[in-house]
């Protein structure tokens, strides 16, 4: 098959759907853009594809005229805040899904720029809006930044009808509504949608959540408006929500999810005849980098029961897990080995979490998710059925394709569920023989368990156990392969004494961790709900949250203290937490003290000499209190 039609003289006719997309076309099944427009093809539909809109042309939207049925609009794959600026709120310095990774030319608030400029060009055009980007600013919203609390972008963007989640479903069925002359404003049933209902009455069976002016007045009510929605995002189990907007006079009415798709459904979404690569335009621009990390992955499941709160997957994907079947992911594999640049190795067979192959425990596919209750998080549920049986069967199956060199996992992984799991020894013994590219990425996130409990991650012992583990395994089978960590500074509850406990395990730990990240507060997940709130809406209890600038960069420094660049960011933050005895020379310290203008060491005052004495003291008695929290000797 033949790439979409980009240019209007490859249509012999106006197209029935246009699709927009801030990303550079990549035909490829991990972009969203790309799967919708097989679908809709496969359905009979004809298709124009303008992907990176120029927003200073006043007929962008004109490309293939106004098409019979409508645009269907997304801003990529990430959404567009994020992928232009940095947490800092700096412009990014390259654009991974825009031609050879030149940054500029996706809008800020993309969705609402695409979606405002159709309705200029075509006003009376239904415009459809999905992706991520619609899926987690789908109500009322925190905005990092503009640090404000946004409108439902249905209501920004004056879009049509938005599509939440997994949009295979919700597309198609509005596209048939459409072509079958269903004016747009009554298309109010699609699961998985989100749509306006004018008046100041809702909704016979929906859950009223608090009003959009009230959210923006009044915090208490943002967490309890928050956690309403999270609970209801399942598909079994979620209710139909609506949000009152006195000054529109309307309600924004979000339907429940749609199901998640089936083992047959998801077969057949990903034996589309997708051309795996970028369109042919881009080849003289230097290509489109984001390819690179999936041309040769497969993708075995969908959604993710693992709870992290800085995760915004329960809003889009949904916790209940949908997987592909063993011939798929082999036909497809079988695929790859075919293309001539092909050198023997998959990079990844996964997911959200790559060892999650099934829902966390059967009564989730009748009764849906625990809207209280987490799988895993510190206290794994007594219900949870972990298991790599299936995932252990089909990695094999993979491995002995004839070409297949090396099948490697890239996604994440979650330790805790392979501790839980009665074949986790098997499914280790798995990964360290065959599925490590030299180092495997892990997550643990932080050494504070406090801190791991609002970031819904499993206690810092787990890790420890897990590396232990590993370790073994890789001296058993003479494996030179390391473990890379990840970790976050400045989550909602992290203090300055929290980010020294952090820095004083990479100190104990020999370790120096070459990417750290510092907490970014993207809409659609608790921790952002923590940090705009100050509460966590699961329980309503205040917690710290580090919002001032200088603190943020002081935690982020202290988990790179052995550069030499952070020694005064270091020296800063620990003479604000009173921890003076770790500055100087000894084998305990994080950074030596600052030399004055003829280079010799400032003894610095009395008073924090006496500090320091004292802390020094306190460090020896908490010395065994240390070692029981990071789960090892401190030598």
């Amino acid at each position: 098959m033949s790439f979409f039609a980009v240019d209007p003289n490859e249509l012999a006719g106006t197209p029935d759907i246009v699709l927009v997309t801030g990303d550079a076309y990549v035909d490829h099944p991990s972009f969203g853009i790309s799967v919708i427009g097989h679908i809709l093809e496969a359905h009979g539909y004809t298709l124009g594809i303008i992907p990176r809109p120029d927003m200073n042309d006043p007929d962008c939207m004109k490309t293939f005229g106004r098409p019979k049925i409508g645009f269907f609009i997304n801003s990529g794959n990430m959404d567009s805040m994020v992928n232009n600026y940095t947490v800092a709120k700096h412009k990014r310095r390259e654009d991974l899904y825009a031609p050879n990774g030149v940054y500029g030319g996706r809008p800020d608030y993309a969705l609402i720029a695409y979606s405002r400029k159709i309705k200029a060009t075509y006003p009376d055009c239904p415009v459809i809006a999905g992706g991520l980007e619609a899926s987690l600013r789908r109500l009322g919203h925190y905005d990092y930044w503009s640090d404000s609390v946004k409108k439902s972008v249905l209501l920004d963007s004056g879009a049509d009808i938005l599509c939440w989640g997994m949009g295979e479903r919700s597309d198609l069925a509005i596209a048939d509504a459409l072509r079958d002359g269903t004016p747009v404003e009554e298309i109010t049933w699609v699961r998985g949608t989100v749509w306006k209902k004018k008046g100041s009455v809702p909704p016979d069976e929906a859950v009223i959540l608090p009003a959009y002016e009230d959210i923006c007045k009044d915090k208490k009510k943002y967490a309890r408006s928050f956690m309403l929605q999270y609970q209801n995002c399942d598909a079994f189990a979620g209710k139909q929500l609506a949000e009152r907007y006195v000054h529109d006079d309307c309600f924004v009415v979000v339907n429940p999810a749609q199901y998640p798709l089936t083992t047959a459904e998801m077969d057949a979404v990903y034996d589309l005849p997708y051309e795996r690569t970028y369109h042919p335009m881009y080849e003289s621009q230097g290509g489109v980098p984001a390819i690179q990390e999936v041309k040769f992955s497969l993708a075995s499941c969908r959604g993710c029961f693992g709870g992290c709160s800085f995760c915004a997957l329960t809003f889009h994907q949904g916790r209940t897990i949908s997987s592909r079947s063993h011939d798929s992911l082999i036909r497809e594999a079988e695929l790859l080995t075919t293309f001539p640049d092909f050198k023997g190795y998959i990079h990844d067979v996964g997911g959200p979490t790559a060892n999650f192959r099934h829902p966390s425990c059967q009564k989730q596919m009748k009764y849906g998710v625990c809207p209280n209750r987490e799988c895993l998080g510190q206290d794994p549920c007594p219900n949870l059925e972990a298991d790599h049986s299936d995932y252990i069967e089909l990695l094999r199956k993979l491995r002995a394709i004839p070409k297949v060199k090396k099948v490697f996992i890239r996604s994440g992984i979650r330790f805790d569920y392979i501790e839980q799991a009665k074949d986790g020894d098997d499914f280790m013994e798995e990964l360290v023989r065959y599925h490590v590219s030299g180092q495997l990425k892990v997550a643990p996130e932080h050494v504070a368990d406090h801190v791991l409990a609002l970031m819904g991650k499993p206690k810092h012992e787990v890790y420890m156990r897990f590396r232990s583990k590993y370790e073994k395994l890789n001296k058993k089978f003479g494996m030179d392969q390391y473990l890379v960590p990840y970790f976050i500074s400045s989550h909602p509850g992290c203090t300055l004494d929290d980010a020294i406990a952090l820095a004083e395990f990479f100190r104990d730990e020999h370790c120096s961790p070459e990417q750290v990240q510092d907490f970014y507060p993207t809409p659609g997940t608790l921790s952002t709900c923590m940090y705009y709130t100050g509460l966590d809406p699961r329980n309503m209890k205040p917690i710290y949250i580090p919002k001032d600038p200088r603190e943020k960069e002081l935690q982020r420094a202290l988990m790179q203290y052995r550069i030499p660049q952070n020694a005064g960011k270091v020296r800063e933050a620990l003479r604000k937490a009173g921890r003076f005895d770790l500055i100087g020379n000894g084998p305990k310290c994080l950074v030596a003290k600052e030399a004055d203008s003829a280079g010799n060491m400032k003894r610095g005052s009395e008073k924090q000499a006496k500090n320091t004495k004292s802390r020094k003291n306190e460090s020896k008695k908490g010395e065994h209190a240390r070692k029981k929290k990071f789960g090892r000797e401190v030598k």
